[in-house]
């Protein structure tokens, strides 16, 4: 049985790491902001998740495993209301979004003029 959680905790922390690496990978390919923020952040809120399960397999102290639930709650709360916070910050600053029209035309998504 404590191979089966060894496995299973290994497996969680390497899809965790995975899943870092795929939202850095997402961060440098993604054409504009509001791409790069979604991809970034579904994929560290699961990437979190994933690390933290594979912590509390790994653990044997009770204390250890309602901190590291604690944790995953407050990402789990924090991580979508501050992707959100971001992109509606970046909305009312005027930031359009990427399309495929405008790449055809050469129109950058990323600039902002200041107000």
């Amino acid at each position: 049985m404590e191979a089966f959680l060894d496995y299973s905790a290994w497996a969680c922390l390497g899809l965790g790491s995975f899943l870092v690496l795929v939202a850095g990978l997402g961060l440098i390919r993604l054409p504009d902001f509001y791409t790069r923020v979604h991809g970034a952040g579904v994929t560290d809120t699961l990437a979190a998740a994933s690390i933290l399960v594979g912590l509390m397999l790994q653990s044997d102290a009770p204390l250890v495993i309602i901190k590291l639930i604690c944790i995953a709650l407050f990402l789990g709360l924090t991580s979508p209301t501050a992707g959100h916070a971001l992109v509606k910050a970046a909305w009312l600053r005027g930031l359009e979004p990427w399309t495929r029209e405008r790449a055809a035309e050469g129109v950058e998504g990323e600039e902002v003029t200041p107000s």
